[in-house]
């Protein structure tokens, strides 16, 4: 099965789905089908620990499962580089009014109330193995590829904000404007949903995301690579000190970490 030019960033690899027998699994199985269809992309293999990209017409593999370490011992208080770079790379703008204004990645302060300790986290979509965003999306629009990576279609995307209502992280947006200066790498469209993508384009590219080039020029907090590459400097830093995932109670299985939290 070929892929055709769909609105997502990244393409989905090939996979068999069992009988959908209740609407969960419908609703699995039909964003699993629209990634197949829809998702033109690469595939990223690691020779020697140094990634590389694979030709366009290739898929994504599921050997890959790209994630995030984020030490918060190195994450500044009053440090925003990770979310000018992700607005600056993807286009994102303010219109003036920040109720309305896409935020693909936040910053928090965190505080301890017993010891007054504060930390400061950058909180994204966490690109869930068993993301609830794409368990209720009606159309298939909000899809997670065969690395991992969870993103929107938008050309199927209607609007309907379920996967707003679903995602317990609170890391998408709706566009609620027309945009005329849109990224290529970053596709808008007003009245549809959209998050943080792991800059998929540049992952395709054997890049890192923005942010986490960003952050290395203001302390390296962010770690990106293959979680399961056990070689990978990621596998090697989560080997190497404790870490959590945001509300890890719900068991999503997000790949984002962080340590010193």
């Amino acid at each position: 099965m070929s892929a055709c030019s769909g609105g997502c960033s990244g393409g989905c690899g090939k996979s068999a789905a069992k009988p959908a027998t209740d609407r969960r699994s419908l609703l699995r199985t039909a964003g699993a089908f629209a990634a197949t269809l829809l998702g033109p992309g690469v595939t990223l293999y690691a020779f020697g620990g140094e990634a590389k990209a694979r030709p366009q017409n290739e898929p994504a593999s599921p050997t890959k499962r790209w994630g995030l370490l984020i030490d918060l011992n190195k994450c500044k208080i009053g440090c925003t580089a990770c979310v000018t770079a992700c607005n600056d790379y993807n286009g994102l703008k303010s219109s003036g009014l920040p109720e309305i204004d896409a935020q693909w990645i936040r910053k928090v302060t965190l505080r301890d109330p017993r010891t007054g300790v504060e930390r400061s986290a950058p909180v994204m979509c966490q690109h869930c193995a068993d993301p609830p965003c794409v368990d209720v999306c009606p159309t298939g629009a909000s899809m997670k590829r065969a690395d991992g990576i969870v993103l929107v279609d938008k050309h199927i995307c209607i609007g309907c904000r379920y996967c707003m209502m679903a995602c317990p992280y609170k890391a998408r947006s709706f566009v609620h404007e027309e945009h005329d200066d849109q990224k290529v790498n970053a596709p808008r469209g007003k009245g549809t949903v959209e998050g943080c993508t792991l800059c998929v384009d540049r992952v395709d590219a054997g890049k890192n995301p923005a942010c986490v080039d960003a952050c290395a020029r203001e302390g390296g907090a962010m770690i990106f690579g293959d979680l399961n590459d056990p070689e990978s400097e990621i596998s090697k830093a989560l080997r190497a000190m404790p870490t959590v995932k945001l509300r890890a109670d719900l068991a999503v299985k997000p790949a984002i970490s962080y340590a010193n939290l």
